[in-house]
């Protein structure tokens, strides 16, 4: 029967038995110590008579343990000791001198060489089991931390590319931009680390009322991914009954409704909503918790004026029965609408401070007011002040032009 408390991280580790490898040009040593372990069933012993092959068999055998005797014929026993810590399977193997010699100096040059332990031969029964067990278990830890190491990476890897995909399919969702028309549009997406919850998109609602709207689900990762996709789905869709898609505070009210924290596994969201009505040029909008969107624009005396839509306000879905209101502005001719999440412009610079939404708002009000393309000239502020490196947050931007 499977054992639900195993981790699939456990259960993959390799069950690893212990291995002696002795290398002793006496055979009456070799017997000697095979006699030694064959009580010890889980101890599997093998022997190696010639030290010319001892480092051949050492590699395809990995013992857990290696018993080296150090007076042998044509090989030394600490050349072959050198020869095991140069070659990178046998690196860490536990290596213990077996040897009739007893003086200090060569016990010091074994434990110089690499060599983990130094018995004089031939050691009590006892005491030799005791030891191979003692290092045999130190090195299959050694093992099992290494493979843990490496399925670690290679889960991560995975769950990686599974966050880019989704991502990506996040991506796909998004609305072509639109270059002809009485609304054009145009907008940056990038994921974050990990995979956030921002979402947007526009479409006409009918001939005369454009619908927008952006929202940033808290937190990150699939749970946030999804929540951002449900409601999108909901608003492009004008999936809830009863409900004028067109008056945004009305449509707020009920959206709050449908996604109570409490059934969304304690997940809200921050939402801007508007719907431009182009007969009357007219800009009707509402907001939950959302960062204000900013309508820039030239004043009659030429001069770049740039003006605030939302004010502060409850979360979607932070609190049951939240009544949202309907705000409107006028929306002049050239006049440019830009939606965002607080990832673009809570951007933490080098010295640690943070940027501010002023200090955001003042940038784009200079680029529309120079001519310069807004999107691009905040990309290289942001890049500039953060450099190269991922985001810690989804950058998210809807820019809406309404020409003459």
């Amino acid at each position: 029967m499977e054992n639900k408390n195993d981790s699939p991280l456990k259960t993959a580790l390799t069950q690893h038995a212990i291995k002696v490898l002795l290398v002793d040009d006496q055979a009456m040593i070799g017997e000697a110590v095979r006699r030694m372990l064959a009580p010890e069933a889980d101890i599997s012993f093998h022997y190696c008579s010639d030290p010319a092959g001892a480092l051949k068999m050492a590699r395809e055998l990995a013992p857990t343990v290696i018993l080296q005797d150090l007076v042998m014929p044509e090989i030394d026993g600490l050349t072959l000791v050198k020869f095991y810590r140069a070659e990178p399977a046998l690196r860490d193997t536990p290596l213990i001198v077996l040897s009739t010699k007893e003086e200090p100096t060569t016990k010091a040059e074994a434990f110089a060489l690499g060599a983990n332990d130094y018995l004089v031969k031939l050691p009590d029964r006892i005491e030799l089991v005791a030891r191979i067990r003692y290092h045999s278990q130190g090195y299959i830890n050694l093992l099992e931390r290494n493979e843990a190491y490496q399925a670690l990476l290679a889960s991560q890897k995975a769950l990686a590319a599974e966050l880019a995909e989704a991502a990506a399919y996040v991506q796909s969702l998004l609305p072509a931009p639109l270059d002809q028309g009485p609304v054009r549009t145009s907008w940056q997406f990038i994921p974050s680390t990990s995979l956030g919850g921002d979402a947007f998109g526009y479409h006409w609602l009918d001939d005369d009322r454009f619908c927008m709207f952006l929202l940033d689900v808290c937190g990150h990762g699939v749970g946030a991914a999804l929540l951002s996709i449900s409601a999108m789905n909901v608003l492009r869709s004008q999936s809830l009954p009863n409900t004028d898609f067109g008056e945004p505070g009305a449509m707020l009210t009920v959206l709050n409704e449908a996604f109570l924290m409490e059934k969304h596994n304690n997940m809200y969201f921050t939402i801007w909503y508007g719907v431009y009505a182009r007969s009357t040029r007219t800009l009707r909008y509402a907001s939950a918790g959302h960062p204000p969107s900013l309508l820039i624009n030239k004043d009659p005396a030429g001069n770049t004026a740039v003006t605030e839509l939302g004010k502060p306000g409850m979360v979607l879905g932070g609190m049951p029965g939240t009544a949202y209101r309907t705000e409107t502005q006028i929306v002049p001719p050239g006049s440019t609408l830009f939606l965002m999440s607080d990832g673009v412009y809570e951007i933490t610079r080098p010295d640690g401070t943070l940027w501010t939404f002023s200090e955001f708002a003042q940038l784009m009000a200079a680029a529309t007011g120079a001519g310069k393309p807004e999107i691009e000239e905040l990309s290289k502020t942001v890049h500039n002040m953060r450099g190269a490196g991922p985001l810690d947050d989804d950058f998210s931007i809807v820019k809406l032009q309404f020409p003459a």
